[in-house]
Protein backbone atom coordinates (compact mmCIF):
# COMPACT_ATOMS: atom_id res chain seq x y z
CA UNK A 1 0.00 0.00 0.00
CA UNK A 2 1.12 3.50 -0.79
CA UNK A 3 1.15 6.24 1.80
CA UNK A 4 -2.32 7.67 2.27
CA UNK A 5 -1.00 11.24 2.09
CA UNK A 6 0.53 10.61 -1.35
CA UNK A 7 -2.70 9.15 -2.69
CA UNK A 8 -4.68 12.07 -1.28
CA UNK A 9 -2.22 14.55 -2.78
CA UNK A 10 -2.74 12.99 -6.20
CA UNK A 11 -6.52 13.14 -5.75
CA UNK A 12 -6.22 16.83 -4.94
CA UNK A 13 -4.12 17.38 -8.07
CA UNK A 14 -6.72 15.57 -10.17
CA UNK A 15 -9.50 17.79 -8.77
CA UNK A 16 -7.48 20.96 -9.43
CA UNK A 17 -6.70 19.78 -12.94
CA UNK A 18 -10.40 19.20 -13.68
CA UNK A 19 -11.36 22.55 -12.15
CA UNK A 20 -8.86 24.60 -14.19
CA UNK A 21 -8.79 22.53 -17.40
CA UNK A 22 -10.88 24.88 -19.54
CA UNK A 23 -9.03 27.99 -18.34
CA UNK A 24 -5.66 26.28 -18.85
CA UNK A 25 -6.56 25.16 -22.38
CA UNK A 26 -7.89 28.59 -23.38
CA UNK A 27 -4.75 30.38 -22.16
CA UNK A 28 -2.48 27.77 -23.72
CA UNK A 29 -4.24 28.24 -27.05
CA UNK A 30 -3.65 32.01 -26.92
CA UNK A 31 0.03 31.55 -26.05
CA UNK A 32 0.60 29.14 -28.95
CA UNK A 33 -1.25 31.25 -31.56
CA UNK A 34 1.48 33.01 -33.55
CA UNK A 35 -0.98 35.26 -35.40
CA UNK A 36 -1.79 37.21 -32.22
CA UNK A 37 0.30 40.20 -31.10
CA UNK A 38 3.20 39.43 -28.80
CA UNK A 39 1.80 41.59 -25.97
CA UNK A 40 -1.45 39.63 -25.86
CA UNK A 41 0.43 36.33 -25.88
CA UNK A 42 2.72 37.55 -23.10
CA UNK A 43 -0.26 38.56 -20.94
CA UNK A 44 -1.78 35.12 -21.47
CA UNK A 45 1.52 33.54 -20.44
CA UNK A 46 1.56 35.59 -17.23
CA UNK A 47 -2.01 34.50 -16.42
CA UNK A 48 -1.03 30.91 -17.15
CA UNK A 49 1.87 31.22 -14.71
CA UNK A 50 -0.48 32.45 -11.98
CA UNK A 51 -2.57 29.26 -12.11
CA UNK A 52 -1.70 26.74 -9.38
CA UNK A 53 1.16 24.43 -10.34
CA UNK A 54 -0.82 21.39 -9.27
CA UNK A 55 -3.47 22.14 -11.89
CA UNK A 56 -1.09 21.08 -14.64
CA UNK A 57 -1.63 17.68 -16.26
CA UNK A 58 1.98 16.60 -15.88
CA UNK A 59 1.83 16.90 -12.08
CA UNK A 60 -0.73 14.07 -11.81
CA UNK A 61 0.69 10.59 -11.26
CA UNK A 62 -1.16 7.46 -12.40
CA UNK A 63 -1.74 5.18 -9.43
CA UNK A 64 -3.24 1.75 -8.88
CA UNK A 65 -6.94 2.00 -7.98
CA UNK A 66 -6.61 -0.83 -5.44
CA UNK A 67 -3.30 -0.22 -3.68
CA UNK A 68 -2.19 3.27 -4.74
CA UNK A 69 1.12 1.97 -6.10
CA UNK A 70 2.62 4.54 -8.52
CA UNK A 71 4.92 2.22 -10.49
CA UNK A 72 4.22 -0.69 -12.78
CA UNK A 73 0.88 0.87 -13.76
CA UNK A 74 -1.27 -0.58 -16.56
CA UNK A 75 -3.50 2.14 -18.02
CA UNK A 76 -5.92 -0.31 -19.59
CA UNK A 77 -6.77 -1.84 -16.21
CA UNK A 78 -5.96 1.20 -14.01
CA UNK A 79 -3.97 -0.98 -11.62
CA UNK A 80 -0.42 -2.04 -10.88
CA UNK A 81 1.22 -5.16 -12.29
CA UNK A 82 1.15 -6.90 -8.92
CA UNK A 83 -2.53 -6.34 -8.29
CA UNK A 84 -3.34 -7.21 -11.90
CA UNK A 85 -1.57 -10.55 -11.58
CA UNK A 86 -3.28 -11.40 -8.30
CA UNK A 87 -6.77 -10.53 -9.51
CA UNK A 88 -6.23 -12.20 -12.90
CA UNK A 89 -5.11 -15.42 -11.20
CA UNK A 90 -8.29 -15.36 -9.09
CA UNK A 91 -10.37 -14.81 -12.25
CA UNK A 92 -11.75 -11.50 -11.03
CA UNK A 93 -10.86 -9.53 -14.19
CA UNK A 94 -13.18 -10.35 -17.10
CA UNK A 95 -11.46 -11.36 -20.33
CA UNK A 96 -8.05 -12.00 -18.76
CA UNK A 97 -6.82 -15.55 -18.57
CA UNK A 98 -3.57 -17.05 -17.38
CA UNK A 99 -1.31 -17.79 -20.31
CA UNK A 100 0.57 -21.02 -20.73
CA UNK A 101 2.87 -22.19 -23.51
Amino acid sequence: MAKVCMVERDKKRKRLQAKNASKYARLKEIVMDRSLPIEERFEAQLKLNKLPRNSSKVRYRNRCEVTGRPRGFYRKFRMSRITLRELASLGMIPGVIKSSW
